[in-house]
């Protein structure tokens, strides 16, 4: 394997499960040191901010160090040009490309400052996300003309992003004996005609200047009952909601209300906005030159949005594979990390 293919496969091998984060962010540290010394190195919790600032026009570069937890094979094995392991593709394909960009001599000579951000606690709700403290200790890092956060795209770029709702529904009920049902109300079996509207739900494809994103509610997570022999009183599911950046956050909490009217109780549990769609910038222009790529719209939540609220123009762009994100037996074909590194440096280093 190439030294980028090997990085790869070292970073996976280092578990860095969500909340779980320091061990990877310390070896990161370390291999920075040298190239960066300590006032191109900051370290904020189990956060990274890698480069300096020097006068020219700022260029930032973004990547979460955590993932989901493991549902598969979790080290990284190699067969057929593909890498296997957890968060290859989501999103340590990307965070390898970054730390041979931030090596590289031509990048560091080149027409801007180049500062990577290696971010933890993305895989969880917004508010506790790593790259939050970041941006309020880094506040120059608002000053970036463009910023790239390698996302899994499969070298596509994928402009603005969904929002997201996480709410809890509960269906509540009256318990009994199990061999007298009538004398309660099964919480379980209340929800069912909700549950089957969920599994026929037609997702709605809505474009946003162009590009389509499709609106998702999933039930991820369902918990009910204390026995087995007791009719339940109580049934709780986790719904999720991606919605289209078209939508504001309060206008999707009202939607998510409405779909989910039928339950007794509906808690909102975390939110997160979506990010608009800035097809005109010269910088994403450019970079769609060089890619070449057409571009689409971003599938998902990303730290796009964030950067959106701090009035960043930012571009999700990334080796790994989309499909594969948070899936078991997780893999990124290794070609698409050459292919990801070629165009960034192509495009850090002219303008």
């Amino acid at each position: 394997m190439s030294d980028l293919h090997q990085t790869l496969a070292a970073i996976v091998n280092i578990r860095s499960e969500i909340g779980n984060e320091g061990r990877l962010c310390t070896s990161l540290e370390q291999r920075m040191l040298p190239t960066w010394n300590r006032d191109g190195v900051s370290r904020i919790g189990n956060s990274l901010i890698v480069g300096r600032r020097t006068g020219r026009p700022l260029m930032s570069i973004y990547g979460h160090i955590d993932t989901v937890p493991a549902q598969g094979q979790a080290e990284a094995v190699v067969e057929d040009g593909r890498l296997y392991g957890l968060g290859s593709s989501d999103m340590k394909a990307g965070v390898a490309v970054m730390l041979h960009l931030m090596e590289d001599e031509a990048v560091a000579n080149g027409p801007y400052d180049v500062v990577s951000v290696f971010y933890d606690k993305e895989e969880g709700p917004f508010d506790e996300n790593g790259l939050g403290p970041v941006l309020d200790h880094a506040t120059w890092l608002a000053d970036s003309v463009f910023a790239i956060v390698m996302e899994p795209t499969n070298n596509d770029l994928h402009l603005g992003c969904q929002g997201v709702v996480n709410a809890q529904l509960a269906f509540t009920g009256h318990a009994a004996h199990s061999s007298r049902p009538w004398l309660g109300e099964n919480a379980v079996t209340k929800s069912g005609a909700f549950l089957s509207s969920m599994h026929g739900w037609e997702h709605e494809a809505v474009e946003v200047d162009g590009l389509s994103f499709t609106e998702v509610f999933s039930v991820t997570l369902a918990q009910g009952g204390i026995a087995r022999n007791i009719i339940p009183d109580r049934f709780e599911l986790a719904l999720n909601y991606r919605f289209p950046p078209n939508r504001t956050l309060e206008a999707a909490i009202a939607r998510l209300y409405e779909v989910a009217a039928a339950a007794d109780e509906i808690t909102i549990l975390d939110a997160a906005p979506g990010a608009s769609v800035s097809a005109d910038d010269p910088h994403l222009q450019r970079l769609a030159a060089m890619a070449p790529v057409e571009p689409k719209g971003k599938q998902g939540w990303t730290d796009v949005a964030r950067l959106a609220e701090l009035g960043v123009s930012a571009v999700n762009f990334g080796p790994g594979e989309t499909a594969q994100a948070h899936q078991a037996g997780e893999s990124v074909e290794l070609s698409n990390l050459d292919r990801s590194y070629e165009v960034m440096k192509a495009f850090l280093t002219a303008q």
